[in-house]
C-alpha cells in the first residue's frame, strides 16, 4: 500500500485490508460505523494544545508529527506516527477528558478515521485486539519518548539532524524529503544558518544530496 493515497471515502473492504491483521472482524465493523472520515492536508493542524480531545486518529494513510511547545512558543518534535500507530499523548487525553498538551501536523497528506473518544472504554473491555493494539501503542511512544530525550541529552546536532532526516525518509517511504532549512531548524529548536551549514557537512560526507527545497538520503 503507497504511503498516501487520494481517498474520496473509505469502504469497509479497503479498512479490513489495511486493519485486518490487528483487529478482529467485528470490531472492524464496529470502527467503521462509527468513526467518521477525513483528510488533512500536508502542513495542517490536526491537534492543538488546548484543544479538547473529542477522538483519537486511526491512520488510514501517511505520516503525523507530534510536537510539544515550550515556554517561548517554540515546537520541538516529539515523534512521528503513520499507519498502525495512534498517540499516546491523545489517548491519556482521552482518559483523562483533558485538553491536548500537544500539537499534530500532518507531515504528507493524511486520511483517517476519527474514532470517537467514549468508544475507547467501551472496546478496552469488549476487544482483546484493541486492548492490545492501546497498550502497544503506549508502550511504543514511551520508548519513542525516551529515545527523544536522549537524542537531547546525548546527541550532537548533526547525530540529531541525520536521525531526524532518516525518521522523516522511514515514515514517508521516500528517501526524498520535501521540506526547507527553516522548517527542519523550527522542527530542531535551532536555527537556519546551523542547519545549512549541517546540510553542507552532510552533502560533503556523502549522506545526502541536497536540491532546491529537497533533500535526498543516500543511506537509511
Amino acid at each position: 500500500m503507497p504511503p498516501s493515497q487520494n481517498y474520496k471515502e473509505l469502504d469497509l473492504k479497503l479498512l479490513k485490508d489495511l486493519y485486518g491483521y490487528l483487529f478482529e472482524e467485528e470490531l472492524l465493523n464496529e470502527i467503521f460505523k462509527v468513526g467518521k472520515y477525513k483528510k488533512v492536508e500536508q502542513g495542517d493542524f490536526l491537534i492543538d494544545i488546548g484543544d479538547t480531545i473529542s477522538f483519537m486518529p486511526l491512520i488510514i494513510s501517511g505520516a503525523i508529527k507530534i510536537m510539544r511547545e515550550d515556554e517561548a512558543g517554540d515546537d520541538l518534535i516529539l515523534y512521528f506516527i503513520e499507519r498502525g500507530d495512534t498517540c499516546a499523548m491523545t489517548l491519556s487525553c482521552c482518559v483523562k477528558k483533558g485538553t491536548s498538551k500537544i500539537r499534530a501536523v500532518a507531515e504528507s497528506d493524511v486520511d483517517l478515521l476519527m474514532i470517537p473518544v467514549d468508544k475507547m472504554e467501551d472496546w478496552m473491555g469488549k476487544y482483546r485486539s484493541w486492548r492490545a493494539f492501546i497498550i502497544d501503542s503506549y508502550h511504543n511512544r514511551m520508548e519513542e519518548l525516551l529515545e527523544t530525550v536522549d537524542t537531547l541529552a546525548f546527541m550532537n546536532m548533526d547525530e540529531r539532524l541525520l536521525k531526524y532526516l532518516r525518521d522523516k525518509a522511514m515514515v514517508n517511504h521516500d528517501d526524498i524529503i520535501h521540506t526547507t532549512h527553516q522548517d527542519i531548524a523550527a522542527d530542531l529548536h535551532t536555527s537556519r544558518v546551523v542547519i545549512s551549514r549541517l546540510l553542507k557537512k552532510m552533502e560533503r560526507e556523502g549522506l545526502i544530496n541536497l536540491q532546491r527545497s529537497q533533500i535526498k538520503i543516500n543511506s537509511l
